[in-house]
């Protein structure tokens, strides 16, 4: 489903806690100016939290992108977060609650998938990981 580009475009690195918390920042920020209620608002900060922990976690470092998007007389935010770590050998199994090959809850994946209106992921063993996801907020008027 392609969604057109409406606004901002914001690319962060993501290497540290303090990414993180930028990034949840930004995300709350974008999801605002969508037109996001006060609870999607907390929904994109905490499934940006879980996709972004995984990127220092697992890779140690990679790369966010946020955008303001419209679709089909919707607003919303897409974020994409990509990395050039382990990647995931198995990725229906990594979507499953419970299933983590670190000392996680194994919640992450799945927990963001459950948040957000559409949820993609591409991983490649030895190459990397890629997330993209959407939270679709508003109707335009």
């Amino acid at each position: 489903m392609d969604a057109e580009r409406l606004s901002d475009d914001v690319h962060l690195s993501i290497a540290s806690d303090a990414d993180i918390v930028a990034a949840r920042q930004i995300g709350r920020s974008l999801a605002a100016r969508a037109g996001c209620s006060s609870t999607d608002l907390t929904v994109v900060a905490t499934a940006i939290s879980e996709i972004t922990r995984n990127i220092v976690t697992h890779a140690r470092r990679g790369h966010v992108r946020m955008q303001l998007v419209t679709k089909k007389g919707w607003r919303g935010v897409m974020i994409a977060a990509t990395d050039r770590g382990p990647g995931i050998a198995d990725v229906d199994r990594a979507l499953e609650d419970g299933f983590t090959t670190g000392t996680g809850l194994g919640l992450g994946l799945p927990g963001a998938r459950r948040l957000m209106d559409e949820f993609h992921i591409e991983s490649t063993p030895g190459k990397g990981t890629t997330v993209v996801m959407h939270k679709w907020c508003a109707v335009d008027d």
